[in-house]
């Protein structure tokens, strides 16, 4: 799995995953800072990265072109600092694996996490 960090995110989350072993790049890193969401989307469909954010626009894009890839990850926690998030992630991406891999929109809320496989179907 690789992990494409969006802008809503820092760039430090990148750097904590690669230095825990863990493929992971932030959209400053490859030029992408001020790209449109639909150029990220097809960027980390392109690539085969899971995008991870804190912008519900990517579940709104995938449900719009009702697609199958690429998984999502949404933090909707009221905590953002980069250590709570990455403990979050690292904690529990082990039990969703499967089901990044199959293609699903991952939410981590304050209470619970939430699998919502692909395509979205309204």
């Amino acid at each position: 799995m690789q992990f494409l960090i969006d802008n809503a995110l820092s760039p430090k989350l990148a750097e904590m995953l690669r230095e825990n072993g863990i493929e992971a790049v932030h959209v400053r890193e490859i030029g992408l800072h001020a790209a449109p969401d639909i150029v990220i989307f097809d960027n980390a469909k392109n690539n085969g990265q899971i995008i991870v954010s804190a912008d519900t626009d990517f579940s709104a894009i995938l449900a719009r072109l009702k697609s199958t890839t690429p998984s999502v990850i949404l933090f909707r926690t009221s905590r953002k600092q980069t250590e709570y998030l990455f403990d979050l992630l690292t904690r529990t991406i082990g039990r969703f694996k499967s089901d990044l891999e199959l293609g699903c929109v991952l939410v981590f809320d304050d209470r619970r996490v939430r699998v919502r496989m692909l395509p979205i179907m309204k």
